[in-house]
């Protein structure tokens, strides 16, 4: 049986968890709030990168991402920093999606799926 690895865990959440050969990283938003779209998102990204590294894999074997956003207006300014940041040879599945997030100061929060 394959050993489940779990990251940063707290009372309601593993940041990123590790399975199979796969690597599944929760829904990271930015730490500061201060900071326009696209700040948040290259936090985001940061974050995403870190976590993928700690599990032994990068962004070029992402298989999936599900990004939310809090207002649909913000989306090309948020896809400016992804596409500077993302594996152009190895691009995701990947959706974008309006939502109210945990935080009216909170502007992205990011879903991936890697593989190993």
């Amino acid at each position: 049986m394959s050993q489940i690895v779990r990251h940063d865990p707290s009372p309601i959440l593993s940041r990123a968890v590790e399975y199979n050969g796969m690597v599944f990283v929760a829904g990271l938003t930015a730490d500061d709030y201060s900071l326009d779209i696209k700040g948040q998102t290259a936090q985001v990204l940061a974050k995403i990168d870190k976590y993928l590294a700690a599990a032994g894999t990068n962004k070029s074997r992402l298989l999936s991402a599900l990004i939310y956003v809090s207002e649909m207006s913000n989306k090309e300014a948020m896809n400016e920093v992804w596409t500077a940041w993302i594996d152009k040879a190895n691009l995701p599945a990947r959706a974008c999606v309006q939502a109210q997030l945990g935080s009216s100061k909170t502007l992205v929060e990011i879903v991936v799926t890697a593989a190993k």
